[in-house]
């Protein structure tokens, strides 16, 4: 999942992409923990997906204070 895909994304699907990416690297650590992972590489890519997503959602809720204040300068 790239940026540009994220950024497309309501506050909602990101909430729920989040929660699916977690619940993903949750089921990651397990299979390697029990040696039964084949992509090695799978929980660093779920765990770069969930910084990019928490990143985007970060800089909504930074925009949202920045817009409220600007608005109440007045």
């Amino acid at each position: 999942m790239k940026s540009r895909e994220i950024r497309e994304m309501t506050d909602k699907e990101i909430l729920d992409a989040l929660e699916d990416k977690r619940e993903a690297l949750f089921n990651l650590r397990f299979q390697k923990a029990s040696g039964q992972l084949e992509d090695e590489t799978a929980p660093t890519r779920t765990r770069r997906e969930i910084a990019r997503l928490k990143t985007i959602q970060r800089e909504r809720e930074l925009a949202r204070k920045t817009a409220g204040k600007e608005g109440s300068n007045d």
